[in-house]
């Protein structure tokens, strides 16, 4: 089995002094990377946000938690990242997806296309990062990206390229994370879209999620690494799990055919929901059913003794 590896999330304004600060108190507890959504809110813009943290550590990994596909054209974004790697001495993970906030579209007039069109466009700017990182022009013709003889610059320190973090919740994405990606993210499918789908959340659809990237993946299926985040419900460390996760189902009671049980809750990848020694277990049973090691945590305290009993193990 992989050694367990925790992800930290950084989402707020800060000046840089205490950026660095928090990054090196992540690297201390054990965390393996600090990682930076990506949303036009009140947060830090994740490009100079990860280069000041890669400034202030030395082992740390960073990457974006998830870049918007749809928010950057993927040549631009190849030289911000291979930037990164650079800066960082080869520490960045490349992590992307189709984009899924609708009101963040709205807001700035782009278009929010159908998922299956921005999941094929996901696919194409994969492929445009991945010819902006290797050696020499590179050409492009595609429906929605064009590239002519371009010799992407800086070239990454990781070669041929830094490692692929690519997540979704659906068959299609997750098919491109099997192909294309060295991480793959599982994401529950509760928080956009016309049919938002609680039940998606349980061990059972995390199951057939991993099951569509080994179909896909092949012989590299072994060398994957899955992660999983919290989603649905908050992080919840609490001497009463089974009360919380009462409260939970009645959450998300009538949001589809089938209501979540208890135990659904208990179980589900992605609600972290218990004790410390609960979630302990409950983060082993994962690895051990499913092979998920890597866990996106949420703040850096959230769950720092979980991190600290079991990160590297």
């Amino acid at each position: 089995m992989r050694p367990f590896t925790f992800l930290a999330a950084f989402q707020a304004v800060m000046d840089g002094a205490t950026l660095a600060a928090e990054a090196r108190r992540a690297e201390a507890m054990g965390f393996t990377a600090l990682v930076v959504p990506d949303h036009l809110i009140e947060q830090l813009s994740p490009i100079p946000a990860l280069a000041t943290i890669a400034a202030a550590t030395e082992r740390l990994r960073i990457a974006a938690f998830v870049h918007n596909n749809d928010l950057r054209h993927p040549a631009v974004l190849a030289q911000d990242l291979a930037s990164l790697d650079v800066l960082s001495g080869g520490r960045l993970d490349v992590a992307i997806g189709a984009g899924w906030n609708r009101p963040e579209y709205d807001a700035i007039g782009l278009p929010f296309d159908p998922t299956p069109v921005r999941q094929a466009r996901l696919e194409e700017a994969v492929a445009v990062l991945k010819g902006c990182f290797g050696d020499g022009p590179f050409s492009f013709a595609g429906e929605h990206y064009t590239i002519r003889d371009l010799d992407g610059q800086p070239k990454p320190v990781q070669r041929p390229c830094p490692p692929f973090l690519i997540g979704g919740g659906g068959r299609r994405t997750l098919a491109l994370a099997g192909r294309e990606a060295e991480i793959v993210g599982l994401a529950p499918r509760i928080l956009s879209g016309q049919r938002p789908d609680p039940s998606s959340l349980t061990l059972a659809a995390t199951a057939e999620k991993i099951g569509w990237v080994r179909e896909a993946a092949g012989d590299r299926f072994d060398d994957l690494v899955f992660n999983i985040y919290p989603s649905g419900w908050p992080i919840t460390v609490t001497a009463d799990p089974r009360g919380e996760a009462a409260r939970v189902v009645e959450h998300l009671r009538g949001r589809t055919a089938i209501d979540l049980t208890v135990d659904d809750v208990l179980d589900a990848p992605h609600v972290f929901v218990g004790t410390i020694d609960g979630l302990v277990e409950k983060f082993r049973m994962l690895r051990e059913r499913l092979g998920i090691s890597s866990f996106m945590v949420g703040d850096i305290d959230e769950l720092a003794p979980v991190v600290e009993r079991l990160a590297g193990t």
